[in-house]
């Protein structure tokens, strides 16, 4: 860890690539100085977030979006973590009548009809029960890696996220590549989603996401009909 420097009113510790993602937990949760919560959608490199955290802060609040459309096989991971961690996921649902006037209004499948709608379809399904999830808090952990695509490339382990009060945010795996994931994965043993085995490196919801090809990046399958800046569903906003 190199020396700190001060963003905004907060002191966010500056980290090497050679750092490893539990003093990143570490130093988060110091620098958080308040509530702090990990967004999971039970990735592979959300469940070895979990996995720290038994050991850093068992007490952390894990928390999910379900979007009502995601895989089965995603409930399941959440199913088999829970046991076997014995923890509990608490569940953040888009608000119903949200729902039902896009689909009413524009059908199932409206966001591969454009940008617009899928960032509209994204900000019912996702974005707003985020912010309700976030209230309170005074950081937020994901699984996001810089590996994972070119809109994730210069990600920090530390981040003041100013799209979300300016709370911190915290990325312990920003430096891992995907070997590393996969190689602390295979030694704790843990479960991860059946889909990660069948092509699928980044999962979303059902009807967004598809195996990727070879050589494509790990978010290839991601909304694939768009182009590669536009892969974000806008819970990670510059």
């Amino acid at each position: 860890m190199s020396n700190p420097t001060a963003e905004n009113t907060v002191t966010i510790p500056r980290f090497n690539t050679g750092d490893h993602p539990g003093d990143i937990l570490r130093a988060g949760l110091a620098v958080a100085g308040g509530p702090v919560a990990l967004a999971c959608s039970f990735s592979v490199e959300d469940v070895v977030i979990i996995d720290l955290l038994q050991e850093i802060a068992p007490e952390t609040r894990i928390f999910a979006l379900d979007t009502g459309r995601l895989n089965e096989e995603t409930y399941e991971t959440a199913e088999a973590i829970s046991a076997r961690y014995g923890i509990s996921i608490d569940w953040y649902f888009p608000e119903r009548e949200a729902v039902e006037k896009l689909e009413r209004e524009k059908g199932l499948f409206s966001f591969r009809n454009s940008l617009e709608n899928r960032l509209e379809c994204c900000r019912i399904r996702k974005v707003e029960p985020l912010q309700r999830a976030l209230k309170e808090l005074g950081g937020w952990i994901t699984g996001m890696r810089r590996g994972q695509s070119a809109t994730r490339g210069e990600i920090d382990p530390l981040e003041v996220d100013t799209a979300h009060g300016g709370i911190i945010k915290i990325n312990p795996l920003a430096f891992w590549s995907a070997e590393k994931v996969w190689a602390y994965a295979r030694q704790r043993r843990f479960p991860v989603n059946r889909l990660h085995r069948q092509g699928y490196p980044s999962i979303g919801c059902a009807p967004c996401t598809r195996a990727i090809e070879p050589g494509e990046d790990e978010r290839a399958g991601r909304w694939w009909w768009e182009s590669p800046e536009h892969k974000e569903c806008g819970l990670h906003r510059p």
